[in-house]
């Protein structure tokens, strides 16, 4: 069943996450002429989703969004749920700094094939709570498939502040959030407070906010190791909380690799699959490729973990 028929809230939290549990922040491949590469991307799609992934996330900030264009983020979705059929959930990345863009983004990421669109804050304008808020309204108003709210404050410079979060909560077309603001505090207050699907953002918080009653997660590393994130939730519904914690534990080395080494996580992710001869292709400037100490350090990551 298609997330877009599932528009609906309850006052209690929903036992069927709006868009599965174990998400992948998919990376925009690229051929080595910087091109859109729609074969590799239906490629690595179908392989996220046969080694575990629920969803997958087009177009975020792993798929290098701010240098795609609106018709190569349309064509991706298209390609991606050509190759996927039904098989997983497609939420697509459609936040600006500008709200009528975002607003128009989101229509047509829905009318293309995607299940829901994922909604950064609008970064550089700096804008108040109450225009914040206001922005997502509209985005949501204007969108015919769910919203989830992306909250990365270390990007955008804006936070989603939980009470404005709270208040959100009560639009029936948002549910759910990702939550990148490394606030255990704030965020729990969401979980306790609202209906909201609450997914980590940051692979080191999955098992964390897992146990205090997050949905799943939105995962950079599962681009390379989705079946060992997908083991920590796993583990966690069987009842095995001290396997779930080994499972988180182990893949710190490859996450801290990927996603703590001061690049980011598309410049990492894109080094490693081009070693394991997965389509990845070059990033687009202002990004650059990683250097070979760097590529030998993921991969042995990598390696020890898999």
């Amino acid at each position: 069943m298609r997330v877009r028929r599932l528009l609906h809230m309850t006052d209690e939290r929903s036992t069927t996450p709006p868009f599965g549990r174990a998400l992948c922040a998919m990376i925009t491949p690229f051929t080595e002429d910087g091109a859109l590469d729609l074969d590799g991307a239906r490629t690595l799609a179908d392989r996220l989703v046969r080694e575990g992934c629920d969803g997958l996330v087009l177009s975020g900030t792993t798929g290098e969004s701010p240098t795609t264009t609106d018709e190569e983020k349309t064509e991706l979705i298209r390609a991606v749920r050509e190759a996927l059929g039904e098989r997983a959930v497609l939420v697509a990345g459609v936040g600006t700094a500008d709200t009528r863009h975002t607003a128009e983004l989101a229509l047509r990421a829905g009318r293309a094939g995607a299940d829901g669109v994922l909604v950064v804050t609008p970064y550089c304008s700096r804008p108040p709570q109450d225009a914040v808020e206001a922005h997502f309204r509209e985005v949501a108003d204007a969108s015919d498939v769910p919203v989830m709210l992306y909250d990365i404050p270390g990007r955008t410079g804006t936070r989603i502040e939980p009470e404005t979060m709270i208040r959100l909560a009560g639009h029936p077309g948002i549910v759910a959030v990702k939550d990148c603001s490394y606030d255990l505090l704030g965020i729990q207050k969401v979980l306790r407070e609202t209906a909201l699907a609450v997914y980590a953002g940051c692979d080191e918080q999955i098992l964390p906010l897992y146990a205090l009653g997050a949905t799943g997660y939105v995962s950079t590393v599962a681009n390379a190791a989705p079946a060992h994130m997908r083991s920590v939730l796993d583990a966690h519904d069987a009842g095995d909380t001290a396997e779930a914690a080994r499972l988180q534990l182990a893949a710190l080395p490859l996450i801290e690799a990927m996603t703590a080494s001061g690049l980011p996580g598309t410049v990492t992710t894109k080094a490693l699959l081009a070693t394991l001869a997965l389509p990845a292709g070059p990033v687009r400037p202002p990004l650059r490729p990683a250097t070979g100490t760097t590529v030998t350090a993921l991969r042995k990551a990598y390696d020890a973990l898999v």
